[in-house]
């Protein structure tokens, strides 16, 4: 039995492809949730003592780390890397450039 698949090249952004609401908000979040993730395996943290260092409860945490993020704000996120010891900035360049060609990123600095 065959089918006949289509397949479409992204754009970048997940949430855009799909058509979802304030899909660059949610494409920052993914990004700052991920670094979250590094950071706290990088530590062998376990959920249970990320939650105190976070100070909210473990099944919050657990959200989180699964990539369900959309209870938290963006300000929350640079919260959380904070508080695991990790500075953030946000930069904007001097360069413009069209609306339709800017973007957003995170970047992990060493």
């Amino acid at each position: 039995m065959k089918t006949d698949n289509v397949i479409t090249k992204g754009r970048g952004n997940v949430f855009a492809d799909l058509g979802l609401p304030n899909p660059e908000e949610d494409h920052l979040k993914a990004q700052l949730t991920a670094r979250i993730q590094e950071f706290i395996t990088q530590k062998a943290l376990t959920q249970a003592r990320v939650a105190v260092l976070l100070g909210m409860d473990q099944p919050k945490v657990s959200h989180l780390l699964r990539g369900r993020f959309s209870g938290f704000s963006v300000e929350r996120l640079f919260e959380i890397l904070n508080r695991l010891g990790h500075n953030v900035e946000v930069r904007i360049s001097e360069k413009e450039c069209a609306p339709e060609r800017a973007r957003t990123s995170v970047a992990t600095c060493r």
